[in-house]
């Protein structure tokens, strides 16, 4: 299983505030991180290291990955079947659905979230964390209705 980083969120709004953030924690900036760090900038996520990666050999990039998850400018997440996801912290919806058939996800607010907790602790007693893995189930293109039977996406 794995676990999430408690690690408070680390706000950078920009690639060169992360620079900033992450030097000012000693942290070295290196080319394969910066690059890294140029992709999570470019385009919202959540990615998959894979989709990250690029040229970049994939096993500095996990590790590029994990040590910005440690200090709080990264999140993983997992949005169903497949491998993790990853995102800017500051950037994360507070959680996801994923259909279980054709992979499909959508983000879910950090109020949205909060509504689910609360129903989970009235109806179990325990304290959820639902945004880490996806709540799943079926999207509104998969889902059986009175006048289709359900279907994969192509």
């Amino acid at each position: 299983m794995t676990v999430p980083h408690r690690t408070a969120a680390l706000t950078a709004p920009s690639l060169t505030a992360a620079v900033v953030a992450l030097r000012t924690r000693g942290m070295r900036v290196s080319g394969p991180r910066r690059t890294l760090l140029e992709r999570l900038y470019a385009e919202p996520g959540p990615h998959t290291a894979e989709e990250l990666a690029g040229a970049l050999d994939l096993a500095s990039v996990y590790r590029n990955l994990d040590a910005l998850e440690a200090v709080g400018l990264v999140r993983h997440v997992h949005v169903g079947h497949g491998p993790g996801r990853y995102a800017l912290a500051a950037e994360r919806a507070g959680g996801y659905v994923a259909c279980e058939a054709c992979g499909d996800h959508a983000a879910l607010s950090p109020a949205a979230l909060t509504r689910i907790a609360v129903a989970v602790a009235s109806a179990t007693g325990f304290t959820s964390d639902p945004s880490h893995f996806p709540i799943v189930g079926l999207c509104p293109g998969c889902a059986p209705t009175p006048t289709k039977e359900r279907h994969a996406h192509p």
